[in-house]
């Protein structure tokens, strides 16, 4: 993520005079939920105020009238919906550019890195950098037109024009948006200016802090797939959470949904993307980086001692009975004797 804001890494340092442009994209609601503050005013729609790391945060008012296919519908088709904003922005800047999209290319490249972070009430905002490049990226500067600005009002028009149908669920047609929330600020070398501006140095920290945000940091939820639904009964997680994981997985049944494939990923509350992309040409890539780290440990690990004296080899073998399949085995082959005895020691 630096080396694409100021260079480094093979990335030349003149990237950092390129456009680019934090941004924040928000889910839609999907309900009222308990906040810290709503409409400007520290005292929640419930007449409390609450304070941090109040469990109730995040959950519905009202949760019966919560609408938590909606919401976890729109975490299934999150990713989907980023492509097809990623799609809106190239045709946006190349219509100001006033060139064919598919020429876009060779004039500007359009890179992006971005995380997914989950929201207290369960559902996934994006956060990105976006930045305009020269057409071999990072190593040549954008034309003159290319202005952080530009980027910034594409950005907005792109998001809003992003649109997805979803399937017809109960007599009601669903389709995903983004959020009215959308925040996007222009990055500079320098401090905040206005609050319009964000340094190279607070996107960093922001993205830090965003990529080690997982499910169970934000809702409580589980780390691991659910093989039954049943599973569940033995967890302990909060009731708004359990209760988009219970969705999910109900959802998972309709042949309309098979793709979503919500009953593998409902541990994640239905989204199933990876938490950090980026696109190739944004800055260096985790497999290159992974090499120079092989190389490096190469150079600066000791060759083995000849002297050095192996005494054996281990290899895997197999894997042992659990207690009870130990239990049931004992049982098997050593009679009633044998039952008494596992009996007696258990």
């Amino acid at each position: 993520m630096a080396a694409g804001l100021r260079g480094g890494k093979n990335i030349p340092d003149k990237v950092a005079t390129h456009p680019r442009v934090f941004a924040t994209f928000t889910a839609p609601s999907y309900g009222p939920v308990h906040g810290r503050r709503v409409n400007g005013s520290a005292r929640c729609r419930c007449g409390r105020t609450h304070t941090q790391g109040d469990p109730r945060l995040g959950t519905p008012l009202d949760p019966d009238r919560y609408d938590y296919t909606g919401a976890v519908l729109w975490n299934a088709h999150a990713p989907a919906l980023w492509a097809l904003f990623m799609l809106h922005l190239r045709r946006t800047i190349a219509a100001a550019a006033g060139i064919p999209q598919r020429l876009l290319s060779k004039v500007v490249q359009v890179s992006y890195a971005k995380v997914a972070e989950y929201q207290q009430r369960g559902l996934i905002h994006f956060h990105a950098v976006i930045r305009l490049d020269g057409p071999a990226g990072p190593y040549t500067p954008p034309p003159a037109w290319a202005t952080p600005r530009l980027l910034a009002d594409a950005i907005r028009i792109s998001a809003t024009r992003a649109h997805i149908d979803g399937p017809e669920i109960n007599g009601r047609a669903r389709s995903f948006v983004f959020g009215e929330q959308i925040d996007i600020r222009i990055i500079r070398s320098t401090a905040f200016q206005g609050g319009t501006t964000i340094t190279e140095g607070k996107v960093a920290g922001y993205v830090a802090k965003y990529a080690t945000k997982g499910t169970e940091a934000a809702t409580g939820t589980l780390d691991h797939r659910l093989k039954r639904i049943t599973d569940l009964w033995f967890k302990s997680v909060p009731e708004h959470t359990a209760r988009m994981i219970r969705t999910a997985w109900a959802l998972g049944s309709r042949d309309d949904l098979k793709h979503l494939n919500l009953r593998k990923w409902a541990h994640m509350l239905g989204f199933r993307g990876h938490f950090s992309t980026k696109t190739r040409a944004y800055s260096i890539t985790l497999g290159a980086l992974r090499s120079a780290r092989a190389a490096w440990h190469r150079r600066h690990t000791p060759p083995p001692s000849p002297t050095t004296l192996v005494l054996a080899r281990w290899a895997y073998d197999s894997t042992g009975l659990t207690p009870d399949l130990e239990r049931l085995a004992a049982l098997i082959h050593g009679g009633p004797a044998r039952e008494q005895e596992v009996t007696t020691s258990a």
